[in-house]
């Protein structure tokens, strides 16, 4: 079968490879969608941490469940998507329903293989059922699941005002999320089109440039000085993360989902007085995902928002790097697979 490698940072080179084989314990998924992540992104660059060469990259993946074995009540030729996030399902996280974070997981496409290729074998615990979705859609729902999960970690409730920083995919997923939860939802991105994306797509009101002016003034005065009960950031942006605590509410949550090399930083006495609850949220489990496949199925999110660059597989070599340039307007690239 043919693979897609990330041998080096900025270096992608097919090979051909053995189909995996049928295992106990395990399913073979013929690949079908393959989305492109800021994971995948910050691998190329060489950016992202927990990370080793070479690598196959990706783990927005759906496709064709062609066999397995042990996982009752799926059945051959059914689209699927799974929860690429393998845990060992015996460490204190895992005993305490957080495979999410457990002490040793792995991240398909990023500690082990990913999808980048034909066919996938996967553990069957971590198959979900595409429950009439279809492979677009069960390629964005583990994207999606992130943002929900964090949404879900903030415990954000109806009319709280929630400043998500960053409007990219993951970025999108949270707004969209917080949106459904009731939450007000301030977004804030150094880039006009991604804000006017979430103005037009996902019916957000409030949008902030940083690049434009005091970001905690503007915020001041849309929540009439009470400040944002939620803080997120959903960019890994070191700059981004110390500031946020400048935008939170006194009694307020601070959300970290974007994912920062270096040591972050910020005033005691501004996160002490406000007697902040600072968190952060990898991932995400079944329920985040169940819930998300509910939320697309009950029309409240449209994947086709997203999508705004397609290719097929023997493409993403070529055009891989023209995603990473701003100017091309990427919010979510899907490889299709033959």
């Amino acid at each position: 079968m043919n693979t897609l490698i990330c041998t080096t940072p900025g270096s992608f080179e097919y090979q051909v490879a053995d189909e995996p084989q049928p295992a106990k314990d395990t399913a073979i998924i013929k690949i079908k969608r393959i989305g492109i992540c800021g994971t995948d992104l910050h691998a190329f660059r060489g950016t992202q941490p927990f990370f080793s060469y070479p690598r196959i990259l990706g783990h927005e993946l759906s496709g064709e469940l062609v066999d397995f074995d042990n996982a009752p009540g799926f059945e051959k030729g059914e689209a699927v998507t799974f929860i690429p996030y393998f845990n060992c399902g015996t460490c204190i996280a895992c005993r305490t329903g957080k495979p999410n974070c457990c002490a040793k997981i792995n991240v398909c496409g990023v500690h082990v293989d990913g999808g980048m290729v034909e066919y996938l074998r996967v553990p069957s615990y971590s198959l979900v059922h595409g429950n009439g979705l279809n492979y677009d859609e069960l390629a964005l729902v583990e994207p999606l699941a992130i943002g929900a999960h964090g949404i879900r970690r903030a415990n954000v409730q109806p009319g709280e005002f929630v400043a998500v920083i960053g409007a990219g995919p993951i970025g999108l997923g949270t707004i969209e999320f917080a949106r459904i939860a009731g939450g007000k939802v301030i977004v804030i991105d150094v880039s006009n089109n991604r804000l006017q994306f979430c103005k037009d797509k996902l019916k957000i009101e409030y949008a902030i440039n940083p690049l434009d002016g005091d970001v905690a003034a503007k915020i001041n005065e849309i929540t009439n000085g009470d400040m944002a009960s939620v803080v997120i950031d959903a960019t890994g942006n070191i700059n981004a993360i110390n500031g946020g605590i400048n935008y939170l509410a006194h009694g307020g949550r601070y959300v970290l989902i974007g994912l920062q090399k270096e040591a972050f930083s910020f005033s005691h006495p501004e996160f002490h007085k406000r007697e902040s609850t600072l968190m952060s949220s990898r991932n995400a489990t079944r329920d985040d995902f169940e819930y998300v496949i509910d939320c697309m199925k009950k029309g409240l999110v449209d994947a086709k928002t997203y999508i705004t660059h397609r290719t097929k597989f023997e493409n993403i070599k070529a055009e891989f790097e023209g995603w990473l340039n701003p100017a091309n307007g990427v919010i979510k690239a899907m490889v299709e697979v033959d």
